[in-house]
């Protein structure tokens, strides 16, 4: 919290876009918020990941991603109803409960395995499906991409513990509660370390590729055609040829923010 005015100021400094794009009308805050969070990132989170990476086996941490991805299911189903899809709901809800009694709790992602595939869901989605247009891109402080849409839905889910992060903040014992996040945290952004390589290797502009990737998943998840199982489905399927870039590791990102 001490570093949101200095983001503040940050981004009241930056220099105007002169053509922003249609869906990025506020580009030239977005732009200055960005290379923020990117400062924040490669001298805090990023290290934190990787060293969390470096010291903590694999299956550790496969089992760490699969129980918040388990968590994150028990909501996805829930939106998935409120949207009704009806059959997308009973899906991730036999997800949860696959993986909560066979797999150990979720440590082991038995469905995934059975072919059952995680259907990432959350209020953003949830209220494009029920007509709220995505309003324009933003980037938040230490949040990254969103819209003001999502924006909404993610503060919505924050304050009615309708997301894995929102019923995480309303956990009573502090000390519990403040671990579960950082790892929480901590474990979601390495299984982002793929995708950020692979952005490095192949964006000429690190910003737009992210914000038009974003808007592409966020897009396909209102019409209900994304599907997540792996950390590499963060962004779209950008090539032809699926062996272009090396394959993803086994664990999944958390699907819900």
């Amino acid at each position: 919290m001490a570093l949101l005015p200095l983001a503040a100021a940050l981004a009241t400094g930056c220099a105007s876009v002169p053509a922003p794009s249609p869906d990025d009308p506020w580009e030239s805050y977005n732009r200055s918020m960005f290379q923020f969070n990117e400062a924040m990132d490669k001298a805090l989170l990023k290290p934190i990941a990787r060293g969390y990476e470096a010291v903590t086996p694999q299956p550790a941490r496969t089992c760490i991603s699969n129980i918040f991805n388990n968590v994150g299911d028990v909501f996805s189903s829930l939106h998935s109803f409120l949207q009704g899809r009806g059959h997308d709901g009973i899906n991730s809800m036999g997800r949860v409960l696959l993986n909560s009694t066979l797999g150990l709790g979720g440590c082991l992602d038995l469905a995934s395995r059975k072919g059952v595939k995680r259907i990432p869901n959350d209020m953003g989605v949830t209220l494009g499906v029920w007509g709220f247009g995505s309003g324009p891109y933003v980037v938040l402080p230490f949040v990254g991409s969103s819209s003001l849409r999502d924006g909404v839905g993610w503060g919505i889910s924050l304050a009615g513990e309708l997301s894995t992060s929102g019923a995480l903040v309303h956990l009573d014992n502090v000390p519990v509660r403040n671990s579960i996040i950082a790892l929480y945290a901590i474990d979601l952004r390495a299984n982002l370390l793929y995708a950020d390589d692979m952005v490095d290797r192949i964006a000429l502009d690190r910003y737009s590729f992210i914000r038009d990737a974003y808007l592409q998943r966020r897009e396909a998840m209102v019409n209900g055609q994304f599907t997540s199982s792996s950390p590499g489905d963060v962004l779209p399927d950008y090539g032809d040829d699926e062996d272009d870039f090396p394959e993803a590791p086994a664990s999944s990102a958390p699907s819900n923010p």
